[in-house]
């Protein structure tokens, strides 16, 4: 049974579900180039909670490449995937033969293509995690507030969409969330692994994005703060509309064809997570 994703923590996505034959077998860790065996989530752990302080400054430049660096070499197998098994999943997606079960089952079509999330770690700093996307998955549009968000694909391929907010400090009153909001495109288009990790930052970069899986894709990601409702830091979901949408809207006449487009909040009834049980190696405190 799937759940609706609204603002769930990544501890409450993984406490509710543990399926332990989801991905492949745990592994001990890496191999690094000198022939050691390294872990390199661990790695990553370490070099998140140097970079990342919730009251620290915000990292800078040089830290989040650094991190983007490290998160480039990451393959399937560092986090206990295995490519190999998910690739022949014949367009059942992550949880492979299995999904004929759910198929058969009462719910509405597009659950038939749940997203699945992998819970690493998370603190009040930082959270890591991976979603895995069977084929026409969709994550919905969203937003990051006051976040930076490092992503990289593992595996596969799937169509990003990501917007900036024109004016991303004029925060609209919670009576106003319901009216659409101006937003410049920052990308529309599909990636394959491998590839570099991406980076949104809480005005610049794509703070908003969608997903669509064109292929069976997985990506890790971290983000730092973590979603929190106790601080204020909610998902918020939306639609895009074109810009001559709303005419009674307007900018300067020559930048109508600059990717603009209104953001008007949603509420996607249909967008459903499964959590899964992460078998790849542990983070040591």
């Amino acid at each position: 049974m799937g759940f609706l994703v609204s603002c769930f923590s990544s501890r409450q996505l993984s406490s509710l579900f543990d399926f332990s034959n989801n991905c492949s077998e745990n592994i001990e860790g890496t191999r690094s180039a000198e022939g050691m065996t390294t872990n390199a989530v661990q790695t990553l752990f370490e070099l998140c909670r140097k970079t990342f302080s919730p009251a620290g400054p915000s990292p800078s430049p040089q830290a989040i490449q650094k991190l983007r660096s490290l998160l480039d070499t990451f393959r399937p197998t560092d986090v206990g995937l295995n490519e190999d098994t998910l690739e022949q999943d014949r367009g059942y997606g992550f949880f492979g033969q299995n999904m004929q079960r759910i198929r058969r089952s009462t719910m509405v079509a597009r659950w038939s293509q749940p997203v699945t999330y992998l819970h690493i770690y998370e603190c009040d700093s930082f959270t890591i995690g991976i979603f895995c996307l069977p084929t026409s998955a969709v994550i919905p549009l969203h937003d990051h507030p006051g976040m930076t968000v490092l992503s990289k694909l593992l595996y596969g391929s799937m169509h990003v969409k990501s917007y900036d907010w024109v004016d991303p400090f004029n925060i609209p009153k919670a009576s106003d969330k319901s009216q659409p909001r101006l937003a410049k495109l920052k990308a529309d288009t599909v990636i394959s692994a491998p590839c570099e990790t991406s980076v949104l930052y809480p005005t610049t970069g794509g703070n908003l994005h969608s997903f669509t899986a064109v292929t069976s894709c997985a990506i890790l990601d971290v983000l730092a703060p973590p979603y929190s409702d106790k601080t204020g830091r909610h998902c918020t979901y939306y639609r895009d509309y074109p810009y001559a949408a709303f005419p009674g809207n307007f900018i300067k006449k020559t930048d109508e064809d600059q990717g603009y487009a209104w953001l008007e909040v949603d509420y996607p009834s249909d967008f459903f997570v499964r959590g899964g049980q992460y078998m790849g190696p542990k983070v040591e405190v």
